[in-house]
């Protein structure tokens, strides 16, 4: 049974450094699971798109095993951006990043994590996206993956 890493990180060295340590434990292949808050408004689209272009380049000349990217939905070109993605070393595309929401408890100040299951009403952007994007019509361009929520 093949085993794909899951990694998530903060500084491209980190990204890196754990994307080996996977590898080298014996991992199958990879999945760098993304999720940048573009919280700086001095900060374009462009840039934000690139750091994770940047990111998937690196990590790709640091391992030799496949590396899927899973990212979320809110690009200003998800069809651009995930073509960029694939041209950077991306072998498949995992769609879309379900992002932790959590509740903040304005009478006791403290942050609440709240769990909330995937449902089938969650299905319909990624399937939308899995009928856009290109399979197979450019060079290394993946067969996209779509999220299918787990059972509850």
């Amino acid at each position: 049974m093949p085993i794909i890493a899951s990694l998530n990180g903060v500084s491209q060295g980190g990204w890196i450094r754990y994307a080996r340590l996977m590898q080298d434990a014996g991992a199958d292949a990879l999945e760098l699971n993304i999720y940048f808050i573009a919280a700086d408004l001095d900060m374009s689209g462009e840039e934000v798109e690139k750091q994770y272009v940047d990111l998937v380049a690196a990590v790709k000349q640091s391992v030799s095993i496949p590396l899927a990217v899973k990212v979320g939905p809110y690009f200003s070109s998800t069809g651009y951006t995930a073509k960029r993605l694939v041209q950077a070393g991306a072998d498949g595309l995992v769609l879309f990043n379900r992002f932790l929401q959590p509740d903040i408890d304005i009478e006791n100040l403290e942050v609440s994590p709240r769990l909330v299951l995937s449902s089938q009403n969650e299905l319909l952007v990624p399937l939308r996206w899995v009928a856009i994007l290109p399979v197979g019509s450019m060079p290394r361009w993946p067969s996209p993956a779509a999220s299918i929520p787990p059972a509850a």
